[in-house]
């Protein structure tokens, strides 16, 4: 008798907890905050297979932390429940006045504050409220060694779309994940049924091919990859589908009939800057590194460097720059750095060829 009417007490402080940490994650921010139990992710064999077809590309950490991201118990020892934590980062663009120069696609998770920052200065805070109940927690904002998505399926914080990405009723696809393992034995939420039906716009509308079958991305062929992770040149054969997306790709994102239901974001953190959203590309190509490092401090895109953003900026310029941007490109051709002076050279050949200009008539 005394031992169910422990459980019992113990079960209703369980709750009782659980309500007090969804209520403090609701003043934080953050908008959805949802327990799954810490068990090993259901699609540990998946991923594996991934990796093992190279789909990962250049991204080999993904392989260093192959057995943590099948087993939690890897990661922490002792944890029985995940805090899963959903931020909206939604932000519409404003409308701009036309401009004569052309202008680069940054994904819109980029047009503000770096959202590792963000997130984890939240993560820390909850840790903090967990330890005053006895918890001993390990904190992950998109950097640790767990399969987040699975976690976060199984939480019910949404379910996996076809183009990989989690989808949310009310938020659609714009938001970021945050993840607590913690020792302390939490009431696991349900997951969400998958309500993609028969829909495949997500597929479609990548320019790349790069969702080869539903939920299944090949990395090699990702624009979010080749812009971002990619640290060398980027293959002729993407360079003219790349567009105007100078970093990050949002195509899949936008395409998803959910996302018509996004409300903006509260987090004032992830508004977009003048920087993000209207700067001309050939303004960048005139960035002497310490310049680059004060326009994008605080921003996501500091992590791809000078070297890969300009090489990023030429590309765009090849696919929709005129005679006008020549001068920039030409400068950028002759500078001392490699990767930037190729795909400069690559983008004036372009331009030449579009504008049909032989090289003594460039101004």
């Amino acid at each position: 008798m005394r031992s169910d009417i422990e459980r019992e007490s113990k079960r209703t402080s369980a709750l009782e907890l659980k309500s007090d940490l969804v209520a403090f994650a609701r003043e934080l921010g953050f908008d959805s905050c949802r327990i799954a139990t810490c068990a090993p992710p259901p699609h540990t064999a998946e991923f594996r297979n991934w990796l093992r077809e190279g789909a990962a590309g250049e991204m080999s950490y993904m392989g260093r932390g192959e057995e943590k991201r099948g087993d939690p118990q890897e990661v922490l020892r002792g944890a029985k429940s995940i805090v899963v934590l959903a931020l909206n980062y939604f932000h519409r663009e404003e409308t701009r006045r036309p401009m004569q120069a052309a202008t680069g696609k940054i994904a819109r998770y980029a047009w503000g504050d770096d959202y590792h920052d963000v997130v984890a200065a939240k993560l820390d805070k909850i840790d903090k409220f967990l330890r005053d109940f006895g918890g001993q927690q390990k904190c992950y904002v998109d950097t640790g060694p767990i399969l987040e998505r699975d976690h976060a399926a199984r939480a019910g914080i949404g379910w996996h779309g076809k183009s990989t990405m989690l989808i949310d009723r009310r938020l659609g696809t714009w938001f970021f994940l945050g993840e607590i393992l913690t020792t302390l034995d939490l009431p696991a939420d349900s997951p969400q049924r998958d309500r993609c039906g028969t829909c495949e716009r997500c597929i479609t509308a990548c320019p790349t091919g790069a969702i080869t079958t539903p939920h299944r991305l090949d990395a090699r062929r990702c624009i979010s990859y080749l812009t971002i992770e990619l640290k060398g040149s980027i293959p002729l054969e993407f360079r003219p589908l790349i567009g105007t997306r100078i970093f990050g790709c949002d195509d899949c994102l936008d395409a998803c009939p959910w996302n018509r239901f996004a409300q903006a974001s509260r987090e004032t953190a992830f508004s977009a800057r003048r920087s993000t959203t209207g700067m001309p590309l050939r303004e960048y190509l005139r960035l002497s590194d310490a310049e680059f490092r004060s326009l994008f401090r605080s921003s996501p895109i500091k992590r791809v460097k000078r070297r890969g953003f300009l090489r990023n900026v030429c590309v765009a310029l090849g696919n929709v720059g005129d005679a006008s941007d020549l001068p920039a490109l030409e400068c950028a051709a002759a500078g001392p750095e490699p990767l930037i002076a190729e795909h400069a050279a690559w983008a004036i050949t372009r331009i030449q060829q579009r504008c049909q200009m032989p090289a003594s008539q460039i101004p």
